[in-house]
């Protein structure tokens, strides 16, 4: 009798194993996509004193130093531009898309975040962070697993409304929100492995 129950009862938790992991996967890829089309916007410049776009970045923004937000400057937005969105994911983690940071209604005169800015919320200049994946508001560095550099996004986009949303709101509500309101976007893209 344990014999013809062990079999299907390995099966049916194979199964449950298999939907979770793609409920996981598909949670992680809602969302994920650029809020707007590749250059159907206005560009703005994202760069930082941190890293240089397409550098390493420094173990003291990641899990394995302090762990705080790096530096970042951004350009001017266009004159309509009545707030910034700052999303930060790892395209290149295992199970899809992870966030790092997530920042909305950003001054748009808002020009230099400076290091450690999440967790000065002063910095912000009235703007709010929302949830990342790890499941705190604010920064959190990146942290990959594995021996090959993971590619981290920082993305500003340059949006003509105020989103009326929370504190601890998602990347994927703050996108859902944003669509249709973007008038510019930079972005600055850094590598991190873990030694």
């Amino acid at each position: 009798m344990k014999r013809k129950l062990g079999r299907p009862l390995v099966l049916l938790v194979f199964l449950i194993v298999i939907l979770a992991m793609a409920w996981v996967f598909l949670r992680r890829s809602e969302g994920r996509r650029d809020i707007v089309d590749a250059e159907t916007v206005p560009a703005l410049t994202v760069t930082s004193s941190s890293f240089p776009n397409g550098g390493m970045i420094p173990a003291r923004f990641t899990c394995d130093g302090e762990d705080v937000s790096p530096q970042l400057s951004i350009s001017s937005p266009p004159t309509r531009t009545k707030s910034l969105t700052l999303i930060v994911d790892d395209p290149d983690a295992p199970a899809g898309s992870f966030v790092h940071w997530v920042a909305f209604n950003l001054s748009p005169g808002l020009h230099d975040l400076p290091e450690g800015a999440s967790a000065r919320p002063e910095t912000l200049q009235g703007g709010a962070q929302g949830r990342n994946d790890f499941d705190k508001n604010g920064y959190g560095g990146p942290c990959p697993p594995g021996n090959k550099p993971h590619h981290y996004f920082f993305r500003i986009y340059a949006l003509d409304t105020f989103l009326q949303l929370p504190e601890g709101s998602t990347r994927s509500v703050v996108a859902q929100a944003a669509k249709g309101h973007v008038v510019a976007e930079g972005k600055l893209v850094g590598l991190y492995t873990r030694r």
